[in-house]
């Protein structure tokens, strides 16, 4: 599997793993790799010693930070299928920013955490929407600014009720 990866936004490798083979920049390179932990490797490379720490892999996004004796890389990976996707123009296909959230369920709007104008990140609270007894947080699928808030506090909404507009 042919592999580009970008090392803190500044250096690039194509990465070729075949089976026991690894090739980078298509020169063959031989390592000594032993697991230490699910996350934590020690590899011996031309008579060098290396710690490497997966601390975060994010799959979907094909992101990783990695800890290489104590020093931290981030990491960019694709694969020849984003290349293809990217090559073909569908790769913003997948990227298309979300403009509105709707409700997931019936439920009751216990309450409204942003307003109008609120800058967001992936991931932030938005509101508590009640359903079967249960609170459930409604949290940003994505990042950007709340244009319009569409529910207030006490509002009893249907499934896919629109709850907020992003801009």
């Amino acid at each position: 599997m042919m592999y580009k990866i970008k090392v803190n936004d500044k250096y690039s490798f194509d990465v070729d793993a075949k089976h026991n083979e690894v090739k980078i920049n298509n020169q063959p390179i031989v390592l000594d790799h032993a697991y230490l932990n699910a996350d934590t490797s020690h590899i011996l490379y031309q008579n060098k010693s290396y710690t490497v720490e997966v601390v975060n892999l994010n799959l979907v996004e094909k992101t990783a930070n990695i800890k290489v004796n104590g020093s931290m890389y981030s990491l960019t990976i694709t694969d020849q299928f984003d290349a293809l996707l990217k090559q073909l123009g569908m790769d913003k296909l997948a990227s298309n920013k979300i403009q509105q959230i709707k409700a997931p369920m019936p439920g009751l709007v216990l309450s409204v955490l942003v307003a109008e104008g609120d800058e967001v990140k992936k991931g932030d609270n938005l509101l508590v929407l009640e359903a079967m007894k249960m609170e459930n947080m409604i949290k940003s699928p994505t990042e950007g600014i709340i244009k319009k808030v569409e529910i207030e506090q006490g509002d009893k909404v249907e499934k896919n009720t629109l709850l907020i507009h992003f801009s």
